[in-house]
């Protein structure tokens, strides 16, 4: 996950809104809801908002509710409580469902309390990233989701590559770290490569453990 700063709703939701006080999501037009992934999806980059996969377009993803609409009706048109999250099966928001979710991509800790390897998994570091992990079947063993850590490991690998680190043996030089984080933090054209935040979230691993691996 990659801390996501929600903006403002769109103007076609606000107007939608004052027209209905009354409404509910399931009453929105389609065209209002294709606005609103569009919207979500500029504002992640157009990376999932929970594994961080390339979304190439609205037609490839769907609008999550962050806070299950079964769990907090009132919240249903909240755009802060919507993301756009990728449609692969048994995964991200279609595993996410009505479960609770007590660490989010709307929380700053979501990049500290996650920690991804290498190796393609992830690891909780706290009781609530542990729970999110299964809850969102992210990937933390092979048995559970051995596609994405698959897709995870490769497109991390070659990315770290296209920056001129072998991730089999890291990088030690601090600055050279700092400098890489700071350049993948920035978005090119409004879009990020796939799992960029997994890297950087791997490279702020090295900085802090200065060990590489």
């Amino acid at each position: 996950m990659r801390t996501i700063s929600k903006g403002t709703e769109p103007s076609s939701l606000t107007d939608w809104k004052r027209a209905n006080h009354h409404g509910r999501y399931n009453q929105l037009t389609e065209d209002i809801r294709r606005t609103i992934r569009e919207h979500a999806l500029a504002e992640q980059f157009y990376l999932c908002a929970y594994c961080c996969q390339r979304i190439q377009d609205i037609e490839a993803c769907h609008n999550e509710h962050i806070e299950a609409r079964k769990l907090n009706p009132r919240r249903t048109l909240d755009f802060s409580n919507i993301v756009a999250s990728c449609n692969t099966s048994n995964q991200c928001g279609d595993a996410h469902k009505s479960q609770p979710l007590p660490l989010t991509p709307l929380m700053t800790e979501c990049e500290t309390e996650l920690r991804f390897k290498i190796s393609g998994r992830v690891e909780g570091l706290s009781e609530r990233a542990i729970v999110t992990i299964q809850v969102l079947n992210l990937g933390d063993h092979e048995k559970n989701n051995r596609a994405l850590i698959e897709k995870r490991k490769q497109l991390s690998n070659a990315l770290l590559w296209t920056n001129g680190i072998d991730p089999d043996e890291g990088l030690e030089d601090e600055e050279l770290l700092e400098m890489l984080i700071s350049d993948l933090s920035q978005p090119q054209q409004g879009q990020m490569e796939p799992f960029t935040p997994v890297v950087i979230n791997i490279l702020r691993s090295w900085l802090q453990s200065g060990l590489t691996q």
